[in-house]
């Protein structure tokens, strides 16, 4: 049998093809956060997981962001100027004989005219609340919209906001299609993540306040997320949630169900309230958040860097 000390690595002689003069070198081995191919590696996964922690943190310290707001929906509902011309050609396509597939697409351009009112109206309240926000004062910014950084209601909300001259934030997701950033977000303000978790991170740990408009299965995850650690009490602090649209809510969810099937609390329904009208969740936020977060500005910089949520133990 073959020694196996013959052929290690340590004992080895020299490479025939290596250059052995004493002036030969060797190059530098990258330094490890240079090695892409390390960072993009599973080895390398608990460095990406820090960056995205580390990154925006230090980005919300730069900008002065000490909480948020943060408005969910629908990526696929448009604006009422884009429905419309959605509707016109639509309908131009289908003069004449209408077959199936063109009857399909009437009643999906009909469907977003109707579902554009939400894409305003989350334009509309986002326009408020920066409007209220600014009256505030301070070195720091307070209560900022937020948005996953996409289309539709995401769009809207950034949109307000920037129209009332405020920052807003787009945390935005690496996703194969639907996902890009929208044209309002601050750009100091524009974050991009890989992954899901670290995303929701900062959706829920600088958030004083959920707006939840129509939308989806992410639109869905995200509320029920948020309900669920109001709910258990995980964390210490109070988030108003306004879901807004209640002939829509009430249309995909029977939340009065939960309670009759005895798998929520009837007290449960009491961590949201409904809203119909920008103004009706701009009075909701604004009274919730004077009472609950609305403290004496801070004195020294510590005091103004982002407020992480704490967690009851």
């Amino acid at each position: 049998m073959t020694d196996p000390k013959i052929n290690s690595p340590i004992n080895s002689t020299p490479d025939a093809t290596r250059d052995a003069t004493p002036d030969s070198k060797i190059k530098s081995a990258p330094l490890a956060y240079e090695n892409e191919p390390f960072l993009t590696s599973p080895d390398g996964r608990i460095l990406r997981l820090l960056a995205e922690y580390s990154e925006p943190l230090a980005r919300f310290r730069r900008e002065k962001i000490r909480d948020t707001v943060v408005f969910f929906g629908s990526a696929r509902l448009r604006s009422s100027d884009e429905a419309n011309h959605g509707w016109v050609a639509a309908e131009q396509k289908a003069k004449g004989e209408v077959p199936a597939q063109q009857q399909a697409e009437l009643k999906r351009a009909q469907s977003a005219v109707d579902m554009a009112r939400y894409y305003e109206d989350a334009r509309r309240l986002a326009y408020l609340w920066t409007e209220w926000t600014k009256t505030l004062g301070g070195k720091n910014q307070r209560f900022v919209v937020t948005t996953g950084g996409g289309p539709g209601i995401m769009e809207a909300a950034n949109r307000g906001a920037y129209e009332a001259k405020g920052k807003t934030i787009g945390l935005n997701i690496n996703l194969p299609f639907e996902q890009a950033p929208n044209q309002y977000i601050t750009p100091a303000l524009n974050f991009e993540f890989h992954y899901f978790f670290m995303r929701k991170f900062w959706f829920a740990y600088l958030a004083k306040a959920l707006v939840a408009f129509p939308g989806g299965f992410g639109t869905m995850d995200e509320l029920f997320e948020i309900l669920t650690l109001a709910q258990t009490q995980k964390l210490a602090k109070k988030i108003p949630v306004v879901i807004y649209g209640s002939e829509y809510w009430k249309r995909v969810i029977n939340f009065d169900a939960f309670v009759e099937a005895g798998t929520v609390a009837a007290a449960d329904l009491e961590l949201f309230k409904f809203a119909d009208t920008p103004e009706e969740g701009f009075e909701y936020l604004r009274d919730s958040i004077i009472k609950y977060h609305l403290t004496p500005q801070p004195k020294t910089d510590a005091e103004a860097s982002p407020e992480i949520a704490k967690t009851n133990p």
